[in-house]
């Protein structure tokens, strides 16, 4: 983090690559011995005046302002503040310690330099030489015979030759890579027919029955340990799993990046898993909810409970990197290879999607994408590469380096896949039962089914969050990263949302109470009708009173349950005038409802009656609104 902030003249005037963050870290395998420095340096030099190095300076940039704002709103917590989040973090982590599961034994298998490898098995003579399969544009793998000289993946070819004169680099032959992944799936489909694929290389399988016919005691293989042709054998036990996470560094977790690691490092001072656990206040309180509970669960060693069958791939993609071109007629040879792989890919697992999104990264490194959602759901090659040809047609000319496909929004039905139950559907927002009922914009019992499981639904609809499960204090926080306007005063010491048409809805009834009052016996008639809209009034108050906004314990949201410490003035505001506006909007709505009288038709003939006699001409509307003569007293 010093380098970040140009900890030193050294780092800023004479060494400028020690405050230069690349990807390019020597945390992978088989670069345990490697010059550190020097490649940082290399990698300065060979990128300094480039766009690319123009492009990394300016996500750079905005990356330490989000540090920076970040660091700013840690100094705004008060020691009652964490101490709080404190209280809260700790009761999440004894829950998730209680989902602890391991009555499981999960193999998780990672090919090595899987492409290399296969390389190698094709042409023996690259044994025991630095090779790279890739270009002088960008290198997908690299033997360990290369990355003693800090050469690895995603680094671009002319840096290698750079770092390694003696490289030798192997074109990339995908159809030769994915004839021997599917090799390998065929020998794990005999211990695990539902294995997880995470890629072409790797793959995660239940063991558990197996090793029960065998014999075998409870314990986890992680392949990261004791490469390249090695096993570790983690024992099925709480102590070994939490000494084993402790020292992780944070990097070596499965959606930890450059950005999320630049930040944790910055921001909260943490540099490996253990230090997850002690900094969770911090995180909790500055974080969305799903983001600290995620980095808890890497602290305590949990990974996903979930069994294959019930997990649901959400999009399915493809991209390819290549020397910038302007040529529309390569650019279109590669968009054709990238349907036709994506549609294979799709068939394979049986899946149909609405949504195609072409990705596109430019000569100066600028990533674009753009998006389409069609009326129908498609997987073959030919219906993607039709839309694929219209997104990429309105974006030329352009110099571009990387193409990419993706299809999402899959529909199960089409294609034999089991539906997404956590995907939201229109009965969501269905509201069900007698329109006569207190607060009719709320759903039925049976649909807070839709919206009360946190669990599975963390992007519950804004308008729903009065249906969240107070016993649950985390669920609403990771609305705090939402934005909101709002409208907060004090009241003997509580904070309270303040709600006009509250005060307006009494005031008008109190007020025709009064009136009604002064000419008790003139307007009989208009009592009775006066009678109804109170009752209807007090509905509406009732059903107000149960939307207002406290804050409980002066941090909990009496609505949705976010928790928002005293310090954070601002937040708190735009939360409070949220509830504000979506009271607003249900009031709205209840006022274009009619309201319909529960009396009789005769009742209602005796007042018109009573009404004519008082020589009081009413409107023909049968009460649905208040006549304006009703108001005045004929003299």
């Amino acid at each position: 983090m010093e380098g970040a902030n140009g900890g030193g003249d050294g780092d800023g005037g004479d060494r400028p690559w020690q405050s230069y963050h690349t990807v390019y870290t020597t945390a992978k395998a088989g670069m345990e011995g490697v010059d550190k420095e020097k490649v940082q340096k290399v990698v300065y030099e060979m990128s300094k005046g480039s766009k690319y190095f123009q492009n990394e300076e300016r996500k750079e940039a905005f990356i330490n302002q989000k540090v920076q704002n970040l660091r700013i709103q840690c100094a705004k917590l008060t020691e009652a503040d964490l101490v709080h989040y404190r209280k809260v973090a700790d009761r999440r982590i004894v829950e998730l310690e209680a989902s602890r599961d391991l009555s499981r034994i999960w193999l998780h298998v990672d090919m090595d330099a899987f492409y290399a490898a296969v390389e190698t098995l094709s042409n023996p003579t690259l044994q025991g030489k630095p090779m790279a399969v890739g270009s002088m544009s960008m290198i997908s793998t690299a033997n360990y015979e290369a990355r003693k000289f800090g050469v690895r993946a995603a680094m671009p070819g002319f840096i290698a030759r750079k770092l390694c004169p003696e490289l030798i680099f192997v074109p990339i032959d995908f159809k030769k890579y994915t004839y021997y992944s599917d090799l390998t799936r065929k020998v794990f489909r005999i211990y695990d027919p539902n294995f997880i694929a995470g890629s072409l290389d790797e793959a995660y399988l239940d063991i558990t029955e197996v090793c029960k016919e065998r014999n075998v005691n409870s314990e986890e293989v992680c392949s990261d340990i004791n490469k390249p042709n090695g096993q570790y054998i983690l024992p099925n036990d709480r102590m070994a799993v939490m000494t084993f996470v402790s020292s992780l560094p944070i990097r070596k977790i499965g959606g930890i990046g450059k950005v999320t690691e630049h930040i944790l490092k910055g921001v909260f001072e943490i540099n490996t898993c253990e230090q997850m656990l002690e900094k969770s206040s911090y995180l909790y309180a500055i974080l969305s909810q799903p983001t600290a509970e995620f980095f808890c669960s890497v602290g305590l060693g949990l990974g996903q409970k979930d069994s294959p069958q019930v997990r649901f791939r959400k999009s399915i993609s493809n991209e390819r990197t290549f020397s910038a071109t302007e040529d529309e007629v390569l650019l279109h040879k590669k968009l054709v290879e990238l349907a036709e792989m994506l549609s294979v890919d799709m068939q394979k697992e049986g899946l149909c999607g609405r949504t195609l999104t072409l990705k596109l990264k430019t000569a100066s490194f600028e990533v674009r994408t753009r998006a389409v959602t069609l009326q129908k759901y498609i997987s073959s090659s030919e219906d993607i590469l039709k839309h694929a040809k219209k997104l990429l047609k309105a974006e030329l000319p352009i110099s571009v380096r990387l193409i990419g496909l993706r299809v999402s929004q899959f529909n199960g039905d089409k294609c034999s896949a089991a539906p997404d139950p956590t995907q939201k559907t229109i009965t969501n927002f269905i509201t069900s039962g007698d329109v006569n009922r207190n607060c009719s914009s709320f759903p039925d019992v049976a649909d807070l089914d839709f919206v009360s499981d946190a669990e599975t639904n963390l992007s519950i609809d804004n308008r729903q969050t009065s249906q969240l499960d107070w016993r649950d204090p985390f669920v609403g926080n990771y609305l705090s990263d939402g934005d909101h306007q709002s409208c907060i005063v004090q009241k003997n010491g509580v904070e309270e949302v303040q709600t006009p048409s509250n005060d307006a809805t009494s005031s008008h009834h109190s007020g025709f109470t009064e009136g009604s009052t002064s000419f008790q016996g003139q307007f009989e008639g208009i009592n009775v009708m006066n009678e109804s809209k109170l009752r209807e009034g007090a509905r509406l108050n009732s059903c107000c009173q149960e939307t207002t906004m406290l804050w409980l314990n002066d941090y909990k949201c009496s609505l949705c349950g976010i928790e928002l410490p005293p310090s954070f003035v601002e937040e708190r505001l735009e939360h409070s005038d949220f509830h504000l506006a979506e009271k607003l909007q249900k009031e709205e709505s209840r006022i274009h409802q009619p309201y319909v009288p529960s009396r009789s038709r005769n009742q209602k003939d005796g007042i018109t009656r009573q009404s004519k006699s008082k020589k009081q001409k009413l409107s023909n509307k049968e009460g649905k609104y208040t006549p304006i003569d009703s108001f005045f007293v004929k003299k």
